[in-house]
């Protein structure tokens, strides 16, 4: 199956104003992680607008939670995001089967750095086959290629 990226013609990086978004070649998947704010942002913007902002939020706060180092602040940090987006009737509940649910409030007993990992995948997984490709699709993504030709566009013709 060809990449999205790829058969829209969007290059491997691909430089926004001055922000770079990319997907993983070597994989042929898209990648949902942008290097810059900017690029988080609009895709951000484009979730709220399907309300499912909390999918991306969610993700991201996994992706902050496994960089955390301190042992005593690790358990208040993984409680926090389990109350806050994996418990049934959370605020920010995300769409996880029951079994993930469960796995994911185990893994709370002894919190590690990938307690999250089984929910965080599953939620990459329907952001990559759901929500990216309408993104990728979305006024909101042509208007940030065209803010992308028109700023490379500008730097051509000052440099």
């Amino acid at each position: 199956m060809p990449n999205i990226l790829e058969t829209l013609g969007v290059p491997h990086s691909l430089i926004v104003c001055g922000k770079v978004v990319y997907w993983n070649p070597e994989t042929n998947k898209q990648n949902l992680k942008w290097v810059e704010s900017n690029g988080v942002a609009t895709f951000h913007a484009f979730l709220k607008t399907e309300f499912s902002e909390e999918n991306l939020e969610f993700w991201l706060a996994c992706e902050e939670f496994k960089k955390s180092r301190s042992k005593s602040k690790l358990s208040s940090k993984a409680h926090r995001i389990f109350k806050e987006f994996v418990q049934n009737e959370a605020p920010k509940e995300v769409n996880i089967d029951h079994e993930t649910r469960e796995i994911t409030q185990k893994n709370l007993a002894a919190p590690t750095s990938s307690c999250f990992s089984v929910a965080q995948a599953k939620i990459h997984t329907l952001m990559e086959k759901d929500s990216y490709p309408r993104f990728l699709k979305s006024a909101t993504y042509r208007n940030l290629m065209e803010q992308a030709t028109s700023c490379s566009t500008s730097k051509r013709l000052h440099t």
